[in-house]
């Protein structure tokens, strides 16, 4: 398999590939490395984050707690939240199921929620991670008797004799089916299908009895007494499902300008069944996928950006507050979407402000560049009151960085090996003679240079 082409699957599949892993690779055919890639993600592997503190809120409940006690959990809270933002961040970096963690940022795209209780923000994340190559029904299913989720949507509040809607609506407007393809009053009766959903203080799912509707209900022209799964098994009954998830599927890991046929062709592997697996392998197998058309089509996502380049140079943060200050700059910040929609990706990604800050972001981290930004709107988390307090808006990134790291994988490439890492569209003719015009001052140096390039920024 060509090496070009080797770094386009790692680049879309997973969050790039080294040297030393790339090492051999090429010898191999592309039917051998992409099942070494569903390999090596193949067991799923939780998020592990000691929660002990928060014990006591499953025996007696948040309104339990008083005062001091109160604020002092609140704060915990706060901290955990970054924590867990900072383990997601360097589980990108250095996992070897990378695939999975990919998956697993594509689905948080998908099934959009927001959860203030660090324990169930957690436990959707791995929710998320754990059905992430699995069966799309199956993860539908899961994600709607999350805790995060019945919060976020309302779910929770949603009893017989008084429907809410909320869920039932993003359901098929935004996680399966897209506008248009279902009416009102598929709405309110999917809604009194969901009634009754309900979860115990540590997060376990139960329906409560009395305040489920056990009325005949009538959805996409079938009637009977459904429950929430029907409602399910119903929806991913339409093509359109497949078709709506493919959609997402082809611009995330394809291109954002979508080949209808393309589009047919791996909406068909998925409508059958619903295997997660099976329609990535698909694209991943495809000829169309290796087109010179389609490498560096896509605006990296700011975590994207960010994973990208501590995997090349690692580099630690001294205070989480900071890796959050970044992800806000830029747009995204894990765990925390802007709404239900979620974040709308490629030239979304860019403005003016946003690219000259990803373009300085290298130097930023590297260096400990004083960097200059403008405001983006405000946050509720605590980190954005932490550089409120600054003057003026700027701030030093203060971090850790590990050349010695970098250059065990990359300083004995040369510009050319280098320059394939690290660009994946091709460049013009002006960069082109930019770099061949610069000083050589060494791969890091050089790896600096690349990254503040405009093509940086595209995979």
């Amino acid at each position: 398999m060509k090496i070009a082409h080797i770094l386009h699957l790692y680049n879309r599949a997973s969050f790039g590939i080294t040297p030393s892993r790339l090492s051999g690779m090429e010898a191999l055919s592309r039917k051998q490395i992409v099942d070494d890639l569903f390999k090596a993600s193949a067991t799923p592997r939780p998020i592990e984050m000691d929660l002990t503190i928060f014990e006591p809120l499953l025996e007696k409940g948040y309104r339990s707690l008083k005062g001091a006690r109160r604020k002092e959990l609140n704060k915990r809270a706060r901290e955990k939240t970054r924590e867990l933002n900072a383990l997601w961040i360097d589980r990108m970096t250095g996992a070897s199921d990378a695939l999975r963690e990919r998956m697993t940022l594509f689905w948080a795209n998908v099934f959009v929620c927001r959860e203030n209780s660090v324990w169930f923000a957690l436990k959707y994340n791995n929710t998320l991670r754990s059905h992430a190559l699995g069966n799309f029904r199956d993860m539908a299913k899961a994600v709607s008797r999350e805790p995060a989720m019945m919060k976020y949507l309302n779910l929770n509040q949603n009893v017989k004799g008084s429907p809410n809607e909320n869920f039932a609506r993003e359901l098929m407007e935004l996680f399966t089916l897209g506008t248009g393809h279902y009416s009102e009053n598929d709405i309110r009766e999917s809604a009194r299908a969901f009634t009754g959903y309900a979860f115990q203080r540590n997060g376990d799912f139960y329906i409560r009895p009395r305040k489920h509707d056990e009325g005949t209900k009538e959805f996409f022209d079938n009637t009977g007494n459904f429950d929430g799964d029907d409602i399910l098994d119903m929806i991913v009954q339409k093509e359109q499902c497949a078709h709506f998830i493919c959609d997402k599927l082809y611009r995330e890991f394809v291109n954002p300008t979508v080949n209808q046929k393309q589009l047919d062709e791996i909406t068909a592997v998925f409508y059958e069944g619903y295997d997660i697996k099976n329609v990535l392998r698909h694209i991943f197998m495809a000829d169309w996928f290796y087109d010179e058309g389609n490498m560096g089509s896509r605006i990296k996502s700011p975590v994207e950006l960010l994973v990208g380049i501590k995997k090349t140079v690692p580099v630690q943060f001294e205070k989480t507050k900071q890796l959050l200050f970044v992800q806000k700059i830029m747009g995204q910040v894990l765990l925390y979407p802007p709404n239900v929609a979620g974040w709308k990706g490629d030239k979304s990604w860019i403005d003016a402000n946003s690219l000259v800050f990803r373009l300085n972001l290298p130097a930023s981290l590297f260096n400990g560049a004083v960097i200059n930004y403008a405001e983006k709107g405000e946050f509720e988390d605590s980190f954005e009151a932490y550089y409120k307090k600054k003057k003026n808006r700027k701030t030093a990134l203060k971090t850790q960085v590990s050349w010695e790291a970098f250059d065990g994988e990359y300083g004995k490439l040369s510009r050319r090996e280098l320059k394939q890492f690290l660009l994946a569209p091709k460049i013009d003719g002006d960069t082109a003679a930019y770099l061949d015009n610069l000083e050589d001052q060494g791969n890091r140096e050089f790896c600096l240079q690349l990254m503040s390039l405009p093509e940086y920024q595209l995979c």
